[in-house]
C-alpha cells in the first residue's frame, strides 16, 4: 500500500459483472428503466391534471413517483453505461453530486413512506377527524420539510467525503458513485465514516420501518373488527402489497449501509446486489402498488386515454 496520497480528480466506475452478463444486466436495467419511466410519469401527469385528485393521499402518491423518477433516472442510465463500457470515468465532482442524490432520494422516500403509512393509519383509526388532521396544506408543508431535512442530514457524508484521501486507486468496484465504496477504495481505516452512515440508516431506517410495521398492524386489527368479508379482503390485500415494495426498499439497503458500519465485510456481490435492489426496484414497483392498483387513478388514467372529460368522484379514505 502505498504512503503518499494520490490527486483524485475523476473516479472509474468498474461493474464487476461476468462479461456473460453483460447484454442481460444492461437490457434488465434499460427495460426497469423503461416501466419506471412511463409508470411515474404517467402518475404525475394524470394527478397534476385532475384538479380532484390533489387531496392529501394524492400529493403523497405524486410525491413518491417524483421521487422515484429522480431515482431511477440519476441512477440507471449511468449504471448501463458502466455495465455496457466495463469501465467509466466519472469527474470527482459528479460522482460525489451523483452519491449525494442518491443518499437525498433514499432518505426522502423512507420518510415519505413513512408519512403515508401514518397517513393510512389516521384515515382509518380516526375517520371522522381525518379531514381536519391531515389537511392538502399540511401534507405539502410536510413534504417540503421531509425534502429539507434530508438535504440537511445527508450533508454530513458530503462533508466525511470530503475528508478522504486515496493512495492506491481511484477505481470504484461498481455500478455507481457510493458512499460505503467511496470510503471502501481511501487510504484511511477510521471506523468513523461507516459508523456515520449506520447512524444515519438506523436514525432514519430502522425506526421509520418500525413505525410503518405498528401502522400497518393497527391497521390490520381495525379491519378484522369489520363485519363485512370484502372490507377485510381489500384492507389485507392492501397491507400485504404495500408491505412488500416497503420490504424491497428498507430491508436490502439497511442491510448493506448499517453491516459495514458494525465491522461486518460483506462481499462485493452481495453490497451491490442488494444496494441496486434496493434503488432499482422499488420505483418501478410503487406506480404499480401505490396507483395503478387506485380506482380514482385508473379512472382518470382510461378517460385520458379514451378522451372523457367527465371526472371520477373522489374518496379520501
Amino acid at each position: 500500500m502505498f504512503n503518499s496520497s494520490l490527486s483524485v480528480s475523476e473516479f472509474v466506475l468498474h461493474c464487476e459483472i461476468k462479461p456473460e452478463q453483460i447484454n442481460i444486466t444492461a437490457t434488465l436495467l434499460i427495460l426497469i428503466y423503461l416501466v419506471s419511466l412511463t409508470g411515474n410519469l404517467l402518475v404525475i401527469l394524470i394527478i397534476i391534471m385532475n384538479h380532484q385528485l390533489q387531496s392529501p393521499m394524492y400529493i403523497y402518491i405524486c410525491t413518491l413517483a417524483m421521487i422515484d423518477l429522480a431515482n431511477s433516472t440519476i441512477l440507471i442510465p449511468k449504471m448501463v453505461s458502466a455495465v455496457l463500457f466495463d469501465s467509466l470515468v466519472v469527474a470527482y465532482a459528479a460522482c460525489l453530486l451523483q452519491m449525494y442524490l442518491i443518499l437525498n432520494l433514499e432518505l426522502m422516500e423512507s420518510l415519505l413512506l413513512t408519512s403515508m403509512a401514518i397517513d393510512r393509519y389516521v384515515a382509518v383509526v380516526f375517520p371522522l377527524r381525518y379531514p381536519s388532521i391531515v389537511t392538502s396544506k399540511a401534507v405539502c408543508i410536510g413534504v417540503t420539510l421531509l425534502a429539507v431535512t434530508a438535504f440537511l442530514i445527508n450533508i454530513s457524508c458530503m462533508m466525511f467525503v470530503s475528508e478522504l484521501s486515496f493512495c492506491q486507486t481511484n477505481i470504484l468496484p461498481y455500478c455507481f458513485c457510493d458512499y460505503t465504496t467511496i470510503v471502501h477504495i481511501a487510504c484511511t481505516e477510521d471506523p468513523k465514516y461507516l459508523l456515520l452512515l449506520s447512524t444515519i440508516v438506523i436514525t432514519t431506517g430502522v425506526f421509520p420501518l418500525a413505525l410503518i410495521l405498528f401502522s400497518y398492524f393497527i391497521i390490520a386489527l381495525a379491519a378484522l373488527r369489520t363485519s363485512s368479508v370484502e372490507g377485510k379482503r381489500k384492507v389485507f390485500s392492501t397491507c400485504l402489497t404495500h408491505l412488500l415494495v416497503v420490504g424491497l426498499f428498507y430491508i436490502p439497503l439497511m442491510t448493506s449501509y448499517i453491516l459495514p458500519g458494525a465491522g461486518v465485510k460483506l462481499s462485493t456481490e452481495a453490497y451491490n446486489a442488494m444496494v441496486i435492489v434496493g434503488n432499482v426496484v422499488p420505483p418501478m414497483m410503487n406506480p404499480i402498488i401505490y396507483s395503478f392498483r387506485n380506482k380514482e387513478i385508473k379512472s382518470s388514467i382510461y378517460k385520458l386515454f379514451s378522451g372523457k372529460r367527465t371526472s371520477p368522484k373522489i374518496n379520501n379514505q
